[in-house]
């Protein structure tokens, strides 16, 4: 596993990948985050390289171990979606790739789909928000300006601990919670995702569902079947109205299933794409 980095925009963008040739012309896996960030894919990567794949989990600009810093105009889902188009093509990467989306980043791979200025030939979603199960009130508090302009970078820190604690849904060591938080410890990351909080907003996946359900891309959801934030009832909305979509379901695994069963998550992962 190697941390690497790219110019978009004139700002370095972070990304986790894995294999003997991270370089290669492999398929491509794009791995997206939504309010934790690259870590959450950590424990999958080196499994997706093993069988064939090239595995990109990138850091949203001002988010995780990328530079720069996020307002909420440049926070909303079809604005990331469209940064990570320009991502792609920095790593001079154009022809068909699979997108995994988890949390908000879920939401993203869904409007690169629909949008269609990549070729995604493959959709997996990962405990991902989806119609209007998002944002989840933790969340959605800071939607409220007088709440945001309130809020402090300790504040956002704390609010993350709690946040990571019960989406990990099992005991965590201290260096474990300390090692997901980092990043929000440097206040850039912190407005960063003040602003990705103030921006998160339902009617971006609600507008997608036209799209969706005429699409033929075949789609996977893996879930986490007991998380909290996003419930799995979604999950099995979306087979029933989007087709071509299959359900792996993964037993007491939270709102971060890679990180409780990644083998489970990284076998239906390498099954789809393979």
């Amino acid at each position: 596993m190697e941390r690497k980095s790219v110019d978009v925009d004139g700002v370095a963008a972070s990304y986790l990948t894995a294999g003997a040739d991270t370089n290669s012309a492999r398929p491509a896996v794009v791995l997206l985050h939504g309010t934790y960030w690259s870590r959450v894919w950590q424990p999958v990567l080196e499994d997706l390289a093993a069988a064939g794949l090239r595995p990109i989990a990138v850091d949203l600009p001002g988010l995780g171990r990328s530079s720069g810093e996020l307002d909420v105009e440049h926070a909303t889902v079809p604005a990331l979606a469209a940064w990570v188009v320009r991502f792609l093509h920095a790593l001079a990467i154009d022809g068909p790739v699979y997108v995994a989306g988890h949390d908000i980043g879920g939401g993203i791979a869904q409007q690169l789909l629909v949008d269609g200025q990549i070729d995604v030939s493959r959709l997996a979603l990962v405990n991902g928000v989806m119609f209007d199960s998002w944002p989840a009130p933790s969340v959605a508090r800071y939607r409220d300006p007088a709440v945001a302009a309130a809020t402090t970078a300790g504040d956002i820190l704390a609010a993350r601990r709690t946040s990571v604690i019960a989406a990990l849904a099992r005991p965590a060591s201290e260096q474990e919670i300390a090692e997901y938080l980092e990043p929000w410890t440097d206040p850039r990351v912190a407005r960063s995702w003040l602003a990705l909080a103030r921006a998160a907003d339902a009617r971006y996946t609600l507008e997608l569902v036209p799209a969706l359900r005429a699409s033929a891309v075949p789609k996977l959801l893996v879930w986490g079947e007991d998380d909290a934030f996003q419930k799995v009832e979604y999950a099995e909305r979306f087979v029933r109205e989007i087709p071509h979509t299959t359900l792996v379901r993964i037993a007491a695994a939270g709102h971060i299933p890679t990180e409780n069963n990644p083998q489970a998550v990284a076998h239906a992962l390498i099954g789809f794409f393979t």
